[in-house]
């Protein structure tokens, strides 16, 4: 190789190195809304963010919140730039029917990478005798947050199904404690598998871990029919030997349409090529995978998204860029 050609290729690999240090117009901390402590999105948004801060160079963070549908209103406020959604609460706000800024459609929100499955799950003690969702007419039955997926999805459930039950809000790990000591009777969830709050309920209880009939199932996806049918696998939690029947929503991670691009793209590029290291941070991004980008249908994808995507060979449709 002549002088010339090696002074080239390292003037070449000098302007590449420097154009990925780019950071113009980068913040210089970043924060995800996630849930709350001993949830999915919490567990998983941790692990993110630190590998955030190693690769990328920024202090990144999660912030505890009430969930998605506080989150989808966070980002749209400019509060957070960032936020994980269920896309059910997301289409919602997308419309302007958010629960916690209703009226206001959160059109300044764009989609960045899906995330995962959130399937609905629901655990009793043992010696509540509750072995059925019928059971659990007219008992106290805790939800989780009030503005998350679960809060908002389990009470339609009940609704569905004509069945009278008290309702009672507080985080994830508060609800799991709250079973323990008798407070409730039932704790209805959802976030993916394996959750941090059940999986330390069912080691520390005797724990049933109740399944959908086919007709109740089929009834709560006809009420609601973002939903799709999901199986919770066998041995899951400790106290799970058999399947669990449910149903789930899609997750993404959702961002301000103000974010710079290129802070974006490499955001995204992270998520979808760090694969080994995002299941590190939780089992359920076993299904964060460029593949799922089109569970996606109605957010549009901020640029710098929608350029990792389309550079890897996934075609973003025209309305959602």
């Amino acid at each position: 190789m002549t002088k010339s050609v090696i002074a080239l290729a390292v003037a070449s690999s000098f302007a590449f190195s420097a154009a990925a240090q780019d950071k113009t117009g980068w913040p210089e901390t970043v924060a995800f809304g996630t849930g709350s402590q001993g949830g999915s999105y919490f567990a998983y948004g941790s692990g993110f963010a630190g590998l955030i801060s190693e690769k990328l160079g920024l202090n990144a963070s999660v912030e505890v919140t009430g969930g998605p549908g506080q989150n989808v209103t966070l980002v749209q406020t400019g509060d957070l730039s960032m936020g994980f959604v269920t896309m059910g609460p997301a289409y919602d706000a997308w419309v302007g029917k958010s629960e916690v800024m209703p009226g206001v459609e959160h059109t300044a929100v764009r989609a960045m990478f899906p995330m995962y499955q959130t399937p609905l799950q629901a655990a009793v003690l043992a010696s509540s005798g509750i072995k059925s969702f019928k059971d659990m007419e007219g008992k106290r039955i805790g939800v989780g947050p009030a503005s998350g997926t679960s809060a908002a999805y389990w009470p339609r459930y009940f609704k569905a199904a004509g069945m009278d039950v008290n309702i009672s809000y507080a985080g994830a790990s508060d609800t799991a404690g709250q079973l323990k000591d008798g407070l409730i009777d039932a704790f209805v969830y959802a976030a993916g598998i394996p959750n941090g709050a059940y999986t330390q309920l069912a080691v520390e209880n005797d724990v049933v871990f109740i399944s959908m009939t086919e007709e109740e199932r089929a009834m709560f996806l006809q009420a609601e029919p973002a939903m799709s049918a999901f199986t919770i696998p066998a041995n899951t939690y400790e106290d799970q030997p058999d399947p669990v029947e449910t149903v789930s929503l899609w997750n993404f991670a959702i961002v301000h349409e103000s974010m710079p691009d290129s802070l974006v793209y490499e955001i995204t590029k992270l998520a979808m090529e760090e694969h080994e290291r995002m299941l590190q941070a939780h089992k359920a991004a076993a299904e964060t995978l460029p593949e799922h980008f089109d569970k996606n249908t109605f957010m549009p994808f901020h640029p710098g998204a929608a350029k990792w995507f389309e550079e890897n060979g996934y075609k973003i449709a025209d309305e959602l860029k």
